[in-house]
């Protein structure tokens, strides 16, 4: 009874830290206290099925089922309660099983023959799996949350290494015996974690050459949306160039008429004139939003584009010449989130679409766009927006990008059917 409650324990304890490890690099959807609630009726799930084979088969019999009972139970309940796609969150469960896996084998291999073997082991490996968890939440999650983000497909066949390696593991370590009852199974086991080293070096050498290509695609989009802006003022600059110039030509025959009317004494009819004509010059007008240039375009071009989907724009604009940021970065942020914001009016009904802008240059650059907002918006632990369809997203890593780059704060938010975005600098 003793070591049945002991194994229970043991089991229970790398149940619940392999769990801390999957959480290390998840985002839940969940609070606090729901994912407490569902751990403890997981654990007790835990306790049932294993303490049920233990009896049954004894250690053995768990050690070949304990992936059904445990690990896939794990599997599905953490991707219920994560943002992930199916092929991400496998490719990071199996892979932290794994690693729970191969670990408590070594430090189980390495106590069982020292005194007080059973408190040695669980001290190791409480002291492994904390160091484990700080490790990853400190230096794997940042990385591997922005490759999930900038790259939302392609994992499935990457899905395929830590299975296979998983199953093998398994196998090797449960047949025809249990491995700590063979030497052979033991080097097999052991044999496989050099190629198992090989081949994640190689994955992450790919997952970090597809992050440099999505974020030069990126750059390259964004950069395009930028160019495309500025032609475009550039274009409506020149008309009203042209039409300026039309106006110039025809002043001279407008003096003749007016100084005409003024001879006849008709002083009513050349108000009127000059009035006509002075509207005629101020339709042509050219608009400038603010100072900066590219800014300046950026404004122009979605505030145009808005008008034309039929939503409503009200702008409060005040920014000096100079800026303390590159005025091109600033510029992308800002199509960023005027191009989210002219998405999300477009699935409203005509009467309801609405933008407000606000932004100063002075004493610091503070910016404020929102529009109402009809579906729910899901947010991680940094309060990002998050991307439910695969290619949509991009415009909020940019913006965080800028903001650990300057040092600036931004803040997304949805309340009263309002979805506001703030940065301050």
């Amino acid at each position: 009874m003793t070591n049945l409650s002991f194994l229970l324990f043991r089991t229970l304890f790398i149940t619940i830290m392999t769990l801390g490890m999957m959480a290390s690099l998840t985002e839940f959807r969940f609070g606090r206290r729901k994912l407490l609630c569902i751990l403890s009726f997981y654990s007790v799930w835990v306790v049932a099925s294993s303490g049920m084979l233990l009896w049954i088969g004894g250690e053995l019999l768990l050690l070949r089922l304990f992936f059904i009972t445990i690990s896939i139970p794990a599997i599905f309940l953490t991707y219920w309660m994560a943002n992930d796609t199916p092929a991400q969150a496998v490719f990071n469960y199996i892979t932290q099983i794994m690693l729970s896996m191969l670990s408590a084998s070594m430090i189980r291999m390495l106590t069982d023959s020292l005194p007080f073997s059973g408190f040695l082991n669980i001290l190791l490996m409480c002291l492994f799996y904390l160091s484990v968890i700080c490790l990853e939440w400190r230096f794997l999650r940042r990385p591997f949350r922005m490759l999930i983000r900038v790259m939302p497909a392609r994992w499935g066949v990457l899905t395929l290494i830590p299975c296979v390696f998983c199953l093998y593991l398994i196998f090797v370590a449960t047949w025809p015996v249990n491995y700590l009852e063979s030497t052979q199974q033991r080097r097999y086991i052991y044999a496989a974690i050099v190629p198992l080293v090989i081949v994640y070096v190689a994955v992450f050498k790919i997952l970090l050459a597809q992050y440099h290509i999505q974020m030069e695609r990126q750059s390259a989009a964004l950069l395009t949306v930028q160019i495309s802006a500025l032609k475009e003022k550039l274009k409506r600059v020149k008309e009203v160039e042209e039409n300026i110039r039309i106006q110039r030509h025809d002043l001279r025959h407008q003096f003749q008429t007016v100084t005409e009317l003024v001879v006849r004494g008709d002083k009513d009819a050349a108000l009127e004139f000059l009035d006509a004509a002075q509207k005629r010059l101020e339709e042509q007008k050219e608009i400038r939003w603010c100072s900066p240039p590219v800014l300046d375009a950026v404004f122009s071009s979605y505030f145009d584009q808005a008008r034309n989907q039929g939503v409503h724009v009200e702008m409060k604009l005040s920014l000096p010449n100079d800026l303390p940021v590159d005025e091109g970065e600033l510029a992308i942020v800002l199509a960023n989130a005027l191009e989210n914001a002219i998405h999300a009016n477009l699935k409203l009904p005509w009467e309801q679409r609405e933008l407000h802008c606000k932004m100063v240059g002075t004493p610091g650059i503070m910016l404020e766009i929102s529009n109402p907002c009809g579906e729910e918006v899901a947010f991680d632990e940094r309060g990002l927006p998050v991307a439910r369809r695969e290619g949509h997203g991009l415009g909020v890593q940019s913006i965080s990008v800028f903001c650990r780059k300057h040092g600036a704060v931004c803040q997304f938010e949805l309340t009263d059917g309002w979805f506001r975005f703030r940065l301050v600098l």
